[in-house]
Order: structure tokens, then sequence, then C-alpha cells
């Protein structure tokens, strides 16, 4: 469920956002300073996703980020700590079976499960200058939340210069 904050825009939890725009559900998250994908953006997320669902309203959605990151991976202090919340795989099988197109407005940095995230999304928008990665594996971790599979597949579309 989703409040209203005073722009009267919807509130998914304190760093993920909405706003209807000609039926398209633009969420923002923004949780400074990178973006990370906390407990609180999952959340934020998945009751997103739970809204735009339920709503006749809205018949696409764009994830982006606040900034100039769209989303720079996990959140380092909940390393070590039991999954609280959604996790980030269920997350993005939410995102991918979604029956409304889901687009990634990819503004900046997309690392590690950042990347994951556009990658499950139905089609992403790159801006011009953004990065993207997988930095994880340069530490011989394995990307956790799908990145491999999903990664050869993904179609790419650039905007900008």
């Amino acid at each position: 469920m989703s409040s209203t904050g005073h722009s009267g825009s919807p509130l998914f939890s304190s760093t993920v956002s909405g706003k209807l725009r000609e039926g398209v559900l633009v969420i923002t998250i923004d949780n400074h300073p990178v973006n990370a994908l906390s407990e609180d953006v999952r959340a934020g997320l998945d009751r997103a996703l739970t809204h735009a669902a339920d709503s006749e309203s809205v018949i696409g959605l764009v994830i982006t980020g606040a900034g100039k990151i769209f989303i720079g991976g996990a959140d380092i202090r909940e390393f070590g700590k039991p999954v609280a919340g959604p996790s980030l795989p269920s997350l993005l099988d939410r995102i991918e079976g979604l029956a409304k197109p889901v687009v990634a407005g990819i503004n900046g940095a997309a690392l590690g499960g950042g990347l994951e995230v556009a990658l499950a999304c139905h089609h992403r928008l790159v801006l011009a200058g953004a990065q993207l990665g997988l930095p994880e594996v340069k530490l011989g971790v394995v990307p956790g939340a799908g990145g491999t599979q999903r990664l050869p597949k993904a179609g790419w579309h650039s905007c900008g210069p």
C-alpha cells in the first residue's frame, strides 16, 4: 500500500516514489548517495509493482534513479545479514513477469544489482555516458540475481548523442 506525498505522488517507501504521467508510472529511486538496493528500496519497488498491476490507470512503468545514478548495486550495510523484505531475485522475477511494460530509464551508473534490475525490465533506455557493469565478477563473485542469464538476451536502446 502506498501513501501520498505532499505533491500528491505515491510514496512506496522512504526511498521510492512514483508519479503518473499520461498512464505511465515513473518510479524514482532516491537512496542517497548511490541509490543502493537496500531493504527499503526493494520493498518500495515491490509496492510500486503491486500498485501498477492493480491500477487500471497505469499502462506501463519506468524505473529510474534520482540524481546521476540509476542504481549503484547492493547496500553493503546489509552484507552478512539475513535478507529482510523481498529478495532481489524474487523482485526481479516480479518485474520480468509484470503484464504491463516496464522500462529501465538508466540515467547513470547501473552496477551489480542495479544492472540486474535493468536487465529484468522489458526494455532499457540508456543515456549517453551511463556506466553499466557487474563489478562483482572482478572479485570472483557470480552475479546472484540472474544477471548472467538475462544479459545475453537483453536488447539495448541508446538515448542522446
